[in-house]
């Protein structure tokens, strides 16, 4: 595609221009802004139910409270304490209701996973919805199996950590890059499974790479961006005083949707113009009638 540096900047730059076209087609601040309420009613049923997941095998109840703090400290900055400690006391409440009461949020949870869904085939272009009976079983895996993958393959790091021959100090050096590098390589393997598996579509391995490593950047920018924010500009603090935590919780879901869909979108729109700048390059006797369109409106639907 590339054939020398002019060539390169104008494939560069008509791509910036398409991609910017895209985000203003597919509203991606109104999504992140519903994706973002959705969540902040969701939230407590989803902890709920990840929880009930965890305590289906006792050998993961004495890391649960490591990766509870691991999770809030690394995925939502300055306000992780205070968050873990009211979401702790309402999970409490919600796991001694009736059995009624844990379907109802068990719905909910899934109305959340429901709409990222739907939010990330908008992106693609894909109308053609998974089957019922797909969808459910998709979600279903995620909410219960992802947590114990989790759980997993920390407690078989600490194994293998602890097995090895090294000294103490280069034991300690090695846990603390491990514990270090794992918000990166969590974000990064988080988005690049979210873009690949999500949209009812093929997509491309690169460009779902490509979209995952630049939201793991943003969103590592972006938590020190508000952590910065909240130490030098107290302003829902001095507002709303010891209830600031809950409009800083939605203003931190909402740039972290943000984040997500940015990147959905560099991966989404790299598809469509690669796809784009390949039909042009094929003879006219060579292409196919669906080629002329650089979307992905209801291209190779999965299943």
């Amino acid at each position: 595609m590339f054939k020398d540096w002019p060539s390169a900047l104008k494939t560069t730059s008509a791509y910036l221009r398409y991609l910017i076209t895209r985000f203003q087609e597919d509203r991606i601040l109104l999504y992140a802004g519903y994706l973002a309420y959705v969540t902040l009613l969701s939230l407590v049923p989803l902890i709920t139910v990840i929880f009930a997941a965890f305590s289906l095998f006792p050998v993961f109840q004495e890391w649960r409270g490591e990766v509870e703090a691991f999770v809030f400290r690394n995925f939502v900055p300055s306000l992780g304490e205070t968050i873990q400690d009211h979401l702790i006391r309402f999970v409490e409440n919600a796991s001694r209701m009736t059995p009624v009461g844990l379907v109802v949020l068990i719905v909910v949870a899934l109305m959340l996973v429901a709409s990222v869904d739907h939010t990330l085939n908008h992106i693609w272009r894909v109308r053609k919805n998974r089957r019922l009976v797909v969808s459910f079983s998709i979600y279903w895996v995620v909410l219960t199996l992802g947590p114990v993958l989790i759980g997993t393959s920390l407690v078989t790091t600490s194994y293998l950590l602890s097995l090895t021959g090294f000294e103490e100090n280069t034991l300690m050096v090695v846990r603390n890059w491990f514990w270090e590098t794992l918000p990166y390589l969590g974000s990064l393997l988080t988005f690049l499974l979210l873009y690949v598996v999500v949209p009812n579509t093929r997509v491309h391995f690169w460009s779902a790479v490509s979209g995952a490593v630049i939201a793991a950047l943003l969103f590592e920018f972006s938590k020190s961006a508000f952590v910065l924010y909240l130490t030098h500009f107290p302003v829902y603090q001095a507002i709303y005083g010891a209830l600031a935590t809950i409009p800083l919780l939605f203003v931190w879901i909402f740039v972290s949707w943000m984040v997500i869909l940015i990147g959905a979108q560099v991966a989404a729109s790299l598809d469509g113009f690669l796809e784009a700048q390949r039909t042009l390059e094929t003879p006219d006797t060579e292409r196919m009638p669906e080629e002329s369109t650089i979307t992905n409106e209801n291209a190779n639907p999965r299943l």
